[in-house]
């Protein structure tokens, strides 16, 4: 094992004035790879998703508030002070605080924080270092910016649902917030760019980052087939525009997922599903025919597969090297001792949280030297208040 090095990003200082998902997954990673983030929230109430459940975590005390499973998602690796940014001595501690951090965090609408003095054309010259990162439903510029962004809308105008769901079904949305997630993610990423831009410059900069730019981009070969073509795809359910035949595919008992990517694995599942001949068919033989004749293969592939039972089929298959496995639920997924290996939850002690400890999804970079660590769990609201302070305030 390589010695471990001070984390990534220890000596960084985050603050994270968002809420939600996006901005605080985003914020979440940083304080995963080591940055001091201080998470910044409405006197009172905090950030929406403390309330976001059930399921809610339970305290100690019974009279004490509870904390929302969905709010834990995103936000370990952060401490809480409440500040209300209305009030001048609000504004005026966001200031000092300013004058220490690397990176500001928002995901307020268009102008908001301009109102209070606190946007980036305001707080540039003040702080030339700040690297200020600002999520939103649209971006900074365009007829749409003054409107709000939500993850569900987002999916719906983003195109990604025109292409999820069954052919003759309802369009359908991702079933976590993916929009927001992946946001997060290219935040993240903006970021830790413009910190390296800030080492050879010595300057910061603004990161303008929405979810609408970004769900198109992840609109990844679908987006581009259609501006290869300009023809609209229709759903295909669990079936792939590219690639046949790679879906869900009933067995004997449960169903399964066979994803074929070439035509030597296609080879290799008829000999092993007993019908050679059917790589033979001049319909089949190829991908590009297989996509052609999606209907007719797919339909012979199903009548092979309903003949045995998913175990069977996943123990062949595996052993010849053609890519398949199990629709697993949630249940199946943090039981699978491959997912247990890997370290995927996370169980973290926490000092308010009735049991002791809560149950997390853990980071799933694995750096050699630096990896991700897990120091404080998600913050109660207004928690590290004068720890805070006296961190970057008073330093000694």
């Amino acid at each position: 094992m390589s010695p471990m090095s001070p984390a990534a990003l220890a000596g960084i200082r985050v603050l994270d004035l968002s809420r939600i998902l996006a901005g605080p997954s985003a914020t979440q990673l940083l304080g995963d790879l080591g940055a001091d983030v201080v998470k910044v929230e409405k006197p009172g109430e905090g950030d929406d998703t403390r309330k976001w459940g059930p399921p809610y975590v339970q305290t100690p005390s019974e009279e004490d508030t509870e904390e929302s499973a969905y709010y834990l998602a995103a936000n370990r690796n952060k401490r809480s002070i409440a500040i209300d940014l209305a009030a001048p001595e609000g504004r005026a501690l966001i200031h000092q605080l300013l004058s220490r951090a690397d990176v500001l965090v928002e995901n307020y609408k268009v102008g908001t924080l301009a109102k209070y003095g606190l946007g980036y054309e305001q707080l540039k010259e003040r702080y030339p270092r700040l690297i200020y990162c600002s999520v939103t439903g649209f971006g900074q510029t365009g007829p749409y910016a003054h409107r709000a962004g939500y993850d569900f809308l987002i999916q719906g105008m983003g195109g990604i649902m025109s292409l999820t769901g069954e052919p003759d079904g309802t369009p359908m949305k991702v079933g976590v917030g993916i929009a927001d997630v992946m946001t997060g993610m290219y935040a993240a990423v903006g970021i830790l760019a413009a910190l390296q831009h800030r080492h050879s410059s010595g300057l910061g900069q603004h990161i303008d980052i929405s979810l609408l730019d970004t769900q198109i981009a992840w609109l990844v070969n679908a987006g581009t087939n259609y501006l290869a073509n300009r023809e609209l795809p229709t759903r295909l359910g669990n079936g792939h525009p590219n690639i046949v035949p790679y879906q869900v595919f009933a067995t004997a008992d449960e169903p399964m997922i066979l994803a074929v990517g070439n035509d030597g694995q296609f080879r290799r599942f008829c000999e092993i599903a007993g019908a050679p001949e059917l790589a033979q068919d001049e319909r089949f033989a190829t991908n590009v025919a297989r996509v052609r004749h999606r209907e007719a293969v797919c339909e012979r592939v199903q009548a092979l597969l309903q003949a045995r039972s998913r175990a069977h089929w996943l123990q062949v298959l595996e052993q010849a090297n053609v890519p398949c496995g199990p629709v697993n639920h949630l249940g199946d997924v943090f039981s699978d001792p491959h997912v247990q290996a890997r370290g995927a939850e996370l169980r973290m002690p926490c000092a308010w949280a009735k049991d002791g400890e809560i149950g997390l999804l853990a980071n799933p970079l694995k750096l050699s030297r630096t990896p991700a660590s897990y120091r404080m769990p998600p913050p109660r609201l207004n928690e590290h208040q004068a720890e805070v302070l006296n961190d970057w305030l008073n330093p000694q």
